[in-house]
C-alpha cells in the first residue's frame, strides 16, 4: 500500500489554511498521498460547550495565534491577512467539498476559498464564493452545489464530522497517518515524514 495520510480540515480554521496551501507539494516530495476530509470544528467545540472558536474566547491566547500565523505564513513564504471577521461561516463550501471527496478539483478549490478568507479578507459562505472559484477552476457550479444541498450531499459533510469527533479530533487541521494523530499546522512535517516510512505503507 501506498504511503498514505488523512489531512481533516475546516475551512474556517486559519491553520487549516496554511496547510492547505502546502500540504499537497510537502506530500508529493515525499511520495506521500494526501486524502481531504472536511469536518465541521462547530460540533465539536460545542460538545465542549463553547459557542465559538478557543482563539476568541481565551483572548491571550487569540492575540498570539495571530502573530503565530504571521511567522508561519513568512516561515513558509504563504500569504495570510488577517480577516476582519473569525471565525468567517463556510457551511456551503464545506458541504460542497464533502459531497465531492473524490473530484479532482476539490483540494484547489479548499485552497481557493482559504485565499479568499485569509488573504483576501472576504466572505465565502453562501453561493456566490463557491460559483466564482468553481467557474475559474473549469466546472459548471450548478450541478456541484445542488448536490451540495442534497440531502445526500448534505449527509456527507454530517458523517465525517461525527467520524472526527469519534475518532478524536478536537481541532483543525488534524492529520492521521493510520490511527495515529497529529495536531496543528506545525505537526504537518512531522506527519508526513511518519507517512514516508516503510513501515507507514505496509
Amino acid at each position: 500500500m501506498s504511503p498514505h495520510i488523512e489531512f481533516w480540515f475546516d475551512l474556517s480554521s486559519n491553520y487549516s489554511h496554511l496547510s492547505a496551501q502546502r500540504i499537497d507539494a510537502e506530500a508529493a516530495r515525499r511520495g506521500v498521498r494526501v486524502s481531504w476530509l472536511p469536518f465541521l470544528l462547530g460540533p465539536l467545540f460545542a460538545a465542549q460547550g463553547w459557542n465559538t472558536s478557543p482563539f476568541v474566547l481565551q483572548q491571550a491566547k487569540g492575540a498570539y495565534v495571530w502573530r503565530d500565523m504571521e511567522r508561519r505564513a513568512a516561515r513558509h513564504g504563504l500569504a495570510f491577512r488577517r480577516p476582519s471577521e473569525f471565525p468567517r461561516p463556510a457551511t456551503l463550501p464545506m458541504r460542497v467539498a464533502a459531497a465531492h471527496l473524490d473530484a479532482p478539483w476539490m483540494p484547489s478549490f479548499c485552497r481557493a476559498l482559504m485565499l479568499e478568507n485569509f488573504v483576501h479578507d472576504r466572505g465565502v459562505d453562501g453561493p456566490e464564493p463557491s460559483q466564482a472559484v468553481l467557474r475559474a477552476l473549469g466546472i459548471d457550479p450548478a450541478p456541484v452545489l445542488a448536490h451540495a444541498e442534497s440531502p445526500d450531499g448534505r449527509a456527507v459533510l454530517r458523517r465525517l464530522t461525527g467520524e472526527a469527533q469519534a475518532r478524536g479530533v478536537f481541532g483543525a487541521p488534524s492529520f492521521f497517518v493510520g490511527t495515529e494523530m497529529y495536531w496543528g499546522d506545525d505537526r504537518l512535517d512531522d506527519a508526513l515524514d511518519d507517512a514516508a516510512r516503510p513501515a507507514a505503507a505496509t
